[in-house]
């Protein structure tokens, strides 16, 4: 696609700043049809021209910094209790630590794929992130702990597919997608458990930075998510406040 619109342009023209404004009208035209093709367009071509900046074979690069069109709206995307309860009363019962760890971790579905035993002291999961290469340690509550210690050690890693192998994060999103319609769970992702478990911690009044050392996001992601990724502003996080302004005010009688 790039080729086709934009092979014959003279590589002065990357210096020239309209070129720019002709790039993010393409990438608009693109985005008729679809914003996230054209932002991963545009991606593909500003990576093309960044390597050829520094390499030396252009002056410019002109789609350095463009911003995203796409953004996911996830903002009521948030795992209920009654959705964790349909989940556990449906979905294959081999599934079930991994709804858990999410829950109860905050983790990515790769880090929780790659998790191994000995992560797993009895009363602290240690992993590090895949993403970021953060190393966060996790007390593990009651609910997880029961669950982990319930699982037999079959393989290196704690979560398994049936045959006790561990899964192919491509295997594991199809049964995923499976479990969740046999469940009658729609529009969830297990992405969504990440997001889920951050509100969680919010509601039982942890605050921003002891759900940072859990999940292990930075201090402004994880106000980002509270704010608009998954919150969406939740009327119990409001009663909490005030609980806790009546508890910490002194009122006259």
């Amino acid at each position: 696609m790039i080729e086709k619109q934009f092979g014959d342009l003279p590589l002065a023209a990357l210096t020239d700043r309209r070129t720019r404004g002709v790039f993010m009208e393409w990438r608009d035209k693109l985005a008729l049809s679809s914003r996230r093709q054209a932002d991963y367009s545009w991606v593909v071509l500003a990576r093309i021209l960044s390597w050829a900046l520094n390499r030396g074979l252009v002056a410019a690069n002109p789609c350095e910094k463009g911003g995203r069109l796409y953004r996911a709206q996830r903002i009521d995307k948030v795992w209920t209790p009654e959705d964790e309860a349909a989940f556990i009363a449906n979905a294959p019962k081999h599934l079930h630590l991994s709804l858990i760890l999410a829950l109860w971790t905050g983790q990515r579905q790769g880090d929780l794929l790659r998790l191994p035993w000995s992560g797993y002291d009895g009363t602290h999961l240690r992993l590090r992130q895949s993403k970021t290469g953060a190393r966060v340690m996790i007390p593990v509550g009651t609910p997880l702990k029961a669950a982990l210690d319930a699982t037999p050690k079959r393989s290196t890693v704690i979560v398994t597919s049936t045959d006790n192998k561990p899964w192919t994060e491509d295997g594991f999103r199809s049964s995923w997608r499976k479990a969740c319609a046999t469940a009658g769970i729609v529009g969830l992702t297990f992405h969504d458990l990440r997001g889920t478990a951050v509100t969680r911690l919010a509601l039982a009044g942890c605050t921003e930075a002891e759900i940072a050392t859990i999940t292990g996001h930075s201090l402004r992601d994880v106000g980002a998510i509270l704010d608009a990724h998954c919150l969406h502003r939740d009327p119990a996080l409001a009663e909490s406040a005030i609980r806790k302004l009546e508890k910490g005010t002194e009122t006259p009688n």
